[in-house]
This record gives structure tokens, C-alpha cells and sequence, in this order.
């Protein structure tokens, strides 16, 4: 490829694929997480680095090796490492004796660190831990968010945006009801966000809908908030920026209610029901003639008829 004027020019088709591929979209493609591990991490970041690899495959990139950097002090090797995967979406791990076992998600908007929040764990129960059965790979998961701190508090109200964009996966117009599987429980109370991932499981109830178990399938994070950094409104709001093909036309005269039920008004001139054409019937024509007043008795005179046939008895004469 050659770049003349800022503008990279591909030499070959499959770099002209390579560049269409990453080239802004109205349907944007899913959002890829990288996963890395910093310079010092202890057991229990390796293994839930693993988990939520698990959890995100196969939209997801795990480094293997340490990466020494600092995201909230600089996070240049994290725009160079997602502008070279195509991921806008991250997980950084380490643990040191002022912060232990430090887990840090963040998203970028233009290769650029939008928003990061630092989660401490402080109870970890990893997927071998559970011994049952698993949800397949790139199961699209429920997401449960329960606690009214999720509405209240700015920063949870972020975090909560965050992992829905990392947890979502590819967005799909149906799922058939087996598909409905993987649920993802995250609760904040107390100052503390609790993650759960739980199977839901289809029982036989007797009847057409079926009855439904919740199973814990592990991971199983207890979290505590740490240090943020969150961009400006202004950003944010250009980051959310849908065009304008997605964005669906208010239409005129059509409403919904709370059920999703649609109603539609019509607009119609005044009648006059005096003018409004009926059926005709003999019954209702009006009489000709003066109307009798009552007690008046009046004499029906019988119609005279002509024989059109003489009689054959006379004799003409």
C-alpha cells in the first residue's frame, strides 16, 4: 500500500479488502475486545482474564505476554495495540500492593481512549471452579442490571453503558427461545457491583410454556470501584452520533402504548348526514296528496276497469 496526501491507496485486492474492512460502515461490525495482562499480575488476574476471554470469544484478542504501561498515566500502547487488532473495546489486568488484583475496562472511540474504569476484585470464583455443564462459545448472553444505583449514580450509569458494550455481542433481529441461555446478573449494592453468570435451564411444567431454572455457571466477580476516567459530555454525545439513514422518521398521526399496541388517527371533513345516501325502500316513500286529519273517514274509490274482450253472448247488430 502507498500513502499519498494522508491517504493510504491499496496496491493489491486483498489490501483493498483489508481497507474496506475497516473502513467506517453504516452498520458498524462487532465490537472486538483485547485482553491484556501488565507487567506484574498475580494468579487470580490470569485466571479471570481467562474467564472473560471465555466469556467474549470469538470477538476477542488475548495478549499472552506482559505489557509494562500504565493506562491512566499513559495510554499510547493501548491506541497502537487497537489500532492494529481493530478493537474498541479492552481489558487491562494487574496487581500491586497499593492496588491488588486491578481490573481496568475501557472503550475507544477513533483510537482514542474514550472512557476507562478501575474494578478491584475482592471475591473471585473462576469457571473451573463450578463442575457442570457450560453455555457454547459466542452464546449471545441476557443482560440483568439490578439496583437503582445503575440510575442514580453518574459513574455506574457509565459502567453500566461499558458493559453492555463489551457483553453484547452481535446484534441479531430474532433469537429462538433455546438460544435464551446465558444470563449475565450484575447488581450494584453497597458501594459494590456483584457479577453473575447463570444457565438457564427449560424443565418440563405440564403445560405449553416450559418451566425455567437458573444454574450459576460461573465466573463469579465481587467488585469494588476504584479510579475512573470518563470523557466530557460533548465527546460522549459525538461517540453516540448515529447517522442519519439509521435514525428512524417520526410518522404523523401514529401512536403506541405501553403494550406496543399502534393507533392511527384519521383526519376527515364534517358530513352532512342530512345528504348521506341510504337504501330505498318502498315502505318509507312519502304519500302524494293532503294528509287526512284525524277522526275523518275517508271513501276509497275502487278503480274503474274496461273489458278489452267483448262479450261473445251479444249479437252485433
Amino acid at each position: 500500500m502507498t500513502q499519498l496526501d494522508n491517504v493510504t491507496r491499496p496496491k493489491s485486492q486483498r489490501s483493498k479488502r483489508f481497507l474496506e474492512g475497516r473502513a467506517p460502515k453504516i452498520a458498524e461490525n462487532v465490537k472486538n475486545a483485547m485482553i491484556m495482562k501488565g507487567g506484574n499480575t498475580s494468579e487470580t488476574i490470569t485466571n479471570a482474564l481467562k474467564d472473560l476471554y471465555a466469556l467474549k470469544k470469538p470477538n476477542a484478542v488475548l495478549y499472552k505476554k506482559k505489557n509494562i504501561t500504565r493506562p491512566f498515566e499513559d495510554s499510547t500502547s493501548l491506541e497502537f495495540f487497537s489500532k492494529k487488532t481493530d478493537c474498541s473495546l479492552f481489558v487491562f489486568g494487574s496487581h500491586n500492593k497499593k492496588r491488588p488484583n486491578n481490573l481496568i475496562f475501557g472503550r475507544l472511540f477513533d483510537f482514542h481512549v474514550l472512557d476507562m474504569m478501575e474494578l478491584g476484585i475482592e471475591k473471585y470464583t473462576g469457571l473451573m471452579d463450578f463442575k457442570n455443564s457450560k453455555c457454547p462459545e459466542g452464546t449471545k448472553p441476557m443482560l440483568v442490571f439490578a439496583g437503582d444505583a445503575f440510575d442514580v449514580d453518574h459513574e455506574l450509569r457509565r459502567l453500566k453503558s461499558l458493559f453492555i458494550d463489551f457483553f453484547r455481542g452481535q446484534a441479531v433481529p430474532a433469537v429462538r427461545l433455546a438460544g435464551l441461555e446465558h444470563i449475565l446478573h450484575i447488581t450494584a449494592l453497597e458501594d459494590k457491583i456483584y457479577l453473575r453468570s447463570y444457565r438457564s435451564l427449560l424443565k418440563k411444567s405440564g403445560c405449553r410454556t416450559p418451566r425455567i431454572e437458573l444454574e450459576e455457571i460461573g465466573p463469579a466477580f465481587d467488585f469494588v470501584m476504584r479510579r475512573t476516567h470518563m470523557a466530557s459530555e460533548d465527546l460522549y454525545k459525538t461517540a453516540h452520533r448515529q447517522p442519519k439513514v439509521l435514525k428512524a422518521g417520526k410518522k404523523k398521526n401514529i401512536s403506541h402504548d405501553v403494550f406496543g399496541t399502534k393507533f392511527g388517527r384519521l383526519h376527515m371533513q364534517k358530513q352532512d348526514l342530512g345528504k348521506l345516501q341510504t337504501r330505498k325502500m318502498k315502505g318509507l316513500r312519502k304519500r302524494r296528496g293532503p294528509v287526512p286529519a284525524e277522526g275523518e273517514e275517508t271513501e276509497a274509490k275502487a278503480p274503474k276497469t274496461e273489458s278489452a274482450d267483448p262479450d261473445p253472448t251479444q249479437s252485433q247488430s
